[in-house]
């Protein structure tokens, strides 16, 4: 019988992706993804990241329909589910959007507004946001500089990047040549603006189980 995808989990969905990809994929684009995710791991990129505790930084960034768009003002409206995607191309990343919609309006009774963040260039986020029917902020960190200050951003190996380039061009998406991609990482933040969930992983095929942030907003308090 085969699962409804409504109700069949996030971790079940990306296992399967993931199970795809074993079976399909060559040896060599196996070899250089494994390289490529053992590389974020020994960087240390997890542990620099902003942790549970600390304070969120603020931001103001333009969503995909050329709008500012400030932290702080949906830190008023009270809590917020902070993630970011590392782009439209990113299958994981697409899987993990439309879960995340589904939670959308659990997310808002219990408190909290989605704001999903990307390298991607405004236009091409627009183009993501069409295409999933998004029904909440997503928006443009070019050059990852808030991901920056959250300390999210890793450097792409050279042969990862040499496959992303050859494949669907990923300089054309973010609009830079940095190889660098942020973390597909989950924050949740007070009202009063500091972190209270932090969802941090070497590897981008994992994801924060939006059923597991809905549990969470209902207990915090």
């Amino acid at each position: 019988m085969l699962e409804n995808k409504e109700t069949t989990s996030l971790k079940s969905l990306l296992e399967a992706k993931k199970a795809d990809f074993e079976l399909n994929a060559d040896a060599h684009k196996k070899t250089v993804y494994k390289e490529g995710i053992d590389a974020v791991r020994k960087s240390g990129v997890v542990g620099k990241a902003k942790q549970v505790g600390e304070e969120a930084p603020d931001f103001v960034l333009k969503n995909a329909l050329g709008n500012n768009v400030a932290l702080k003002d949906y830190l008023k409206k009270g809590k917020v589910v902070l993630t970011w995607y590392r782009g439209g191309w990113c299958p994981y990343c697409n899987i993990t959007l439309q879960k995340l919609l589904q939670e959308v309006p659990n997310f808002k009774a219990n408190g909290a507004h989605l704001l999903a963040l990307t390298p991607e260039l405004p236009d091409r986020s627009m183009d993501t946001a069409e295409k999933h029917g998004l029904q909440f902020e997503v928006l443009s960190d070019v050059g990852n500089e808030v991901a920056k200050l959250y300390g999210i951003v890793f450097k792409l190996t050279d042969e990862v990047a040499d496959i992303y380039d050859k494949s669907f061009g990923m300089g054309n998406y973010n609009g830079d040549n940095s190889q660098e991609l942020p973390l597909a990482a989950t924050y949740i933040i007070d009202g009063e603006g500091k972190i209270q969930y932090a969802f941090l992983d070497a590897d981008y095929r994992n994801r924060a189980e939006p059923a597991e942030l809905v549990r969470f907003l209902k207990d915090l308090k």
